[in-house]
């Protein structure tokens, strides 16, 4: 069944305390959900905290909520989000990946990790929207994650919202600084990516480690980041981005969440 195409989205999922301290990013990702114009069929959910060798696409029935962190107050391990799976959904990923070339693997065991979850609990709480996960292929780059983004494009069509959680910066080295004011160097990352998007700047996006302002400080590692470019590569080319948030968290964390369409 064709519908309207769904935008896809990037949300930055900070940390997990997002779930408990949704600050003003949370609000504003609630009120979008809230108004996106079909009832969703279901949601492909890439998260950095799921990385594997190759491509690997959930399939399980009922996945469990995974508290996938440590260190955190009681009450963030009391959460559930007992959304349901779709295993008829994780084969037509798959289907639609091996069509553009990309083979990739079931799980009918994987349960949903807290990027995927946190978010997921704050913009859709009644948790009764199918969701599957994609895996991050341990050492793709860019480009290898637009086109697994581009290759499920077709489900914004088909009620599908495609979501990549990550994060605009994350450097959890500095996250116990005790500054609250937003870093320099974090606004002017974020703000580079955001001209770069305005502008289809693909090449510059491709190539951000070499080009973005303060790459490395921003991502020592990138996998928080290249969640954007499934995003980026579900929504098209000639995309533009409705920013649905700018906040910084922690002075370190910024929480950009964007609607590409």
């Amino acid at each position: 069944m064709s519908t309207p195409a769904l935008p896809s989205l990037f949300v930055s999922h900070g940390s997990p305390m997002f779930a408990l301290e949704p600050g003003t990013t949370g609000p504003a990702l609630r009120a979008w959900a809230d108004q996106l114009p079909v009832p969703l069929r279901g949601i492909v959910v890439m998260s950095p905290h799921w990385m594997a060798r190759t491509p690997v696409v959930m399939t399980t029935a009922q996945p469990q909520t995974w508290h996938d962190f440590g260190g955190f107050p009681p009450a963030l391990y009391e959460l559930q989000y007992p959304a349901p799976g779709s295993p008829a959904l994780g084969q037509e990923v798959l289907e639609m990946l091996a069509a553009a070339g990309i083979a990739a693997l079931p799980d009918a065991k994987r349960p949903l990790d807290h990027g995927a979850w946190v978010p997921l609990m704050i913009m859709f709480p009644q948790a009764n929207v199918p969701v599957v996960q994609v895996a991050l292929p341990a050492g793709a780059g860019p480009r290898e994650v637009y086109a697994m983004g581009a290759a499920l494009a077709g489900l914004r069509s088909k009620g599908i919202l495609v979501v990549g959680s990550g994060s605009m910066t994350h450097n959890l080295a500095e996250f116990f600084g005790g500054a609250r004011e937003p870093a320099p160097y974090v606004v002017e990352f974020s703000r580079w990516i955001e001209s770069k998007i305005t502008a289809g700047d693909w090449e510059a996006l491709f190539n951000y480690r070499s080009q973005a302002p303060h790459a490395h400080r921003a991502h020592p590692t990138d996998e928080h980041f290249l969640t954007l470019f499934f995003a980026l590569g579900a929504a098209g080319k000639d995309a533009q981005p409705n920013y649905l948030s700018r906040e910084v968290m922690y002075s370190m964390l910024a929480m950009d969440a964007l609607a590409l369409q």
